[in-house]
């Protein structure tokens, strides 16, 4: 288990996690699973593709701040984003991450070439999965990790993504069973 966050962060996560299925948020124990990972590969840059209302970026951006590390996270609806904005503030964590607003196939299209990501994390449109993996991959360096949630849950959508990625001899990927299923693969050049 996670080490305890302040009171505030506490009380926003238990909140959030009430309205889980209506903001589509991962799971807690993805979200502790994903905070290790960032930590364990040390991340200074990391993408996530998916904002809906914080919950997930917080976890990011919480780890960010152990590493030194910055967010860049993306989302489609206003409303959300200025939901997850304010979650980001009373979660304290709005200082290490940049909110990006509109299409994220064309926000990771019009990404600067020396952009560098040695994490990513998304969990969007599913059928999308594999366009925003084609994306990020020329941004991501070697031993980055593109993370992808319901891969399980979403299966038939996120299919095209997995055979991409399982066919692409730069990364080695593994599915693992957390609630709706995330998908974890490591470039290896």
């Amino acid at each position: 288990m996670i080490e305890k966050f302040d009171e505030t962060t506490q009380q926003v996560l238990t909140e959030l996690e009430k309205t889980q299925k209506q903001f589509w948020n991962i799971s807690r124990v993805t979200a502790e699973f994903l905070t290790i990972l960032i930590k364990s590969i040390n991340a200074q840059n990391a993408l996530e593709v998916g904002t809906s209302n914080g919950y997930s970026g917080i976890w990011i951006a919480k780890a960010l701040k152990e590493t030194g590390g910055h967010l860049t996270t993306i989302e489609f609806w206003d409303k959300r984003l200025d939901v997850a904005k304010e979650n980001f503030q009373k979660c304290g964590v709005a200082d290490v991450i940049t909110t990006l607003k509109g299409s994220a196939c064309e926000l990771l299209e019009n990404l600067p070439e020396d952009y560098i990501v040695d994490f990513a994390f998304i969990d969007a449109n599913k059928s999308e999965y594999v366009k925003y993996y084609e994306l990020i991959d020329k941004h991501l360096k070697p031993g980055g990790l593109i993370t992808c949630d319901n891969v399980l849950s979403h299966e038939a959508k996120c299919k095209p993504f997995i055979d991409a990625i399982n066919a692409d001899s730069n990364y080695e990927n593994v599915v693992l069973p957390l609630p709706a299923g995330l998908s974890v693969a490591r470039k290896i050049r």
